[in-house]
Parts: structure tokens; C-alpha cells; sequence
């Protein structure tokens, strides 16, 4: 199978568009989306409904998602995210929260190779950036490569002879080939289509090939000034249409 993988949309029309353009450049046979759909950008109706529109996908909810439609309170989100998180509650219409609230949560497995989680196998709310962190998911990991979202940068993590690797995967284009040849196994965060913060704000997603055990991470351009604007105009933070043009 050849699963193209987006995470953390966060509400970017814009992103989601030029990356849904790029994805259609390759082969692929199901999406898989890893989690948190709206906050923090203008567009949250009408993101969820560019996901509805997809055939063969797999999608699982982040926490924004579970906050947006109140099955978790808000007060552990900082005030940037509260108040956009806020404003979404208020603007998702009756459909679209309906289609959050159903969405199952991680971990979630895809097939005898794949599975995806949010944050992490073991707490779909946790942030995987260190290496304790990552040895525990590893460890929690029921299939060859775990798929995970919620930090919003690129990163793989081996666990090879009991020992976790990490992988630098920040370039633009970069590819791996995975196998358990060292005992191993992967967790892998190809960042975000709608808020990168890993330094570059160009549009994060990624593919896999369970044939061939190809993993690849790519970026695209998209209108950023366009999607600020459009935060700007929706009366939301400023530093969240700031930190667009930065990736962080």
C-alpha cells in the first residue's frame, strides 16, 4: 500500500489546498490523517470539508479537534490557542462538529506494517521530543512504523538493538527506507500542513510504500499571506498569523 500522511491542519485552507495539489502529483491509494483539523487558522469549516470530500481515508482525531466540539475543556491550551479554539467552537457548523466529535481517537491500526497515533501510541495527547519519550512509544508501538503528529516538526526515531536513533529529516525532500533487519522499529512525524514549527513554513506531509519500505517527507509553497489575512480578518491573535511566515 502507498498511504500519502497529513497532520495538524490546523484550519489553513490554503495549505491543505497546495498540499491535496501535491499529493495528486503521486501515487498513492489511501490518505491517512493524523489529527487536529481546525484551530488556530480562519478556515475550519471549510478545511473539514475539503477531508470529507476524500475517498479511502483513514483519520483520527488531535487535541484541538476533541476541544473544538467540547469533549475536553480549553483551559490547558495557552491564550492564543484558547481564543482561537473559542472562536472555532462558535463558527463550526452542526455538521462539522458532529463529524470531529465521531472521529476516533489514536492509536489506530492501519494494516499488518502501519499504525497512527496524535501525540503518542501510549497518550494521544503527548508530545513526542526527546528521547525518553520516544523510547516509551517505541517500546508501546504495536506495528513496524508508528505515524504521529502533534508536535508540528518532522522527526523519525529507530529503536535499533534497543537503542533509540534519531533521524534529522528537516531538509525539504528526504527519504528512508525502513526495515527490521536490526531489530528495529520507527515512529515518524512528517510536521504540519498548516502550521510548520520547525523553522520552515512551507506545508508539511508525507508518503509511505509498505512494499517497499520507502518513507518519504516532503514540503510545498502556499499562499501564507493570504491564510494571515484571513486570521487578521477573523479577529484571532495576531502572533498566529505572525508565526505562519516563520514555522514556529
Amino acid at each position: 500500500m502507498k498511504y500519502a500522511v497529513l497532520s495538524d491542519v490546523h484550519a489553513n485552507l490554503e495549505a491543505i489546498d497546495a498540499v491535496l495539489t501535491d499529493i495528486k502529483k503521486c501515487d498513492f491509494d489511501r490518505i491517512l490523517v493524523l489529527g487536529d483539523l481546525v484551530g488556530y487558522g480562519a478556515d475550519p469549516n471549510l478545511v473539514i470539508e475539503r477531508i470529507r470530500e476524500i475517498d479511502n481515508l483513514s483519520i483520527i482525531r488531535g487535541n484541538h479537534d476533541k476541544v473544538a466540539v467540547g469533549l475536553e475543556p480549553s483551559h490547558h491550551f495557552n491564550s492564543q490557542a484558547r481564543a482561537a479554539i473559542e472562536w472555532t467552537a462558535k463558527t463550526l457548523t452542526p455538521e462539522n462538529k458532529e463529524f470531529l466529535t465521531a472521529l476516533p481517537a489514536g492509536p489506530v491500526i492501519i494494516d499488518s506494517l502501519v499504525e497512527v497515533c496524535h501525540g503518542a501510541p501510549f497518550d494521544e495527547d503527548v508530545y513526542i521530543f526527546d528521547d525518553a519519550v520516544a523510547e516509551k512509544s517505541l517500546a508501546m508501538s504495536r506495528r513496524l512504523l508508528c505515524l504521529f503528529g502533534h508536535t508540528h516538526v518532522p522527526a523519525m526515531y529507530e529503536l535499533r538493538n534497543q537503542k533509540v536513533v534519531y533521524a534529522n529529516v528537516s531538509q525539504r525532500s528526504y527519504q528512508i527506507k525502513i526495515t527490521n533487519n536490526n531489530h528495529s522499529n520507527f515512529i515518524v512525524n512528517f510536521g504540519s500542513v498548516g502550521q510548520p514549527r520547525d523553522g520552515d513554513p512551507w506545508a508539511a506531509w508525507g508518503l509511505v510504500d509498505t512494499e517497499t519500505g520507502i518513507v518519504t517527507w516532503r514540503r510545498v509553497s502556499y499562499e501564507i499571506e493570504k491564510a494571515q489575512a484571513k486570521i487578521l480578518a477573523a479577529g484571532l491573535p495576531s502572533e498566529l498569523s505572525q508565526r505562519l511566515a516563520l514555522g514556529h
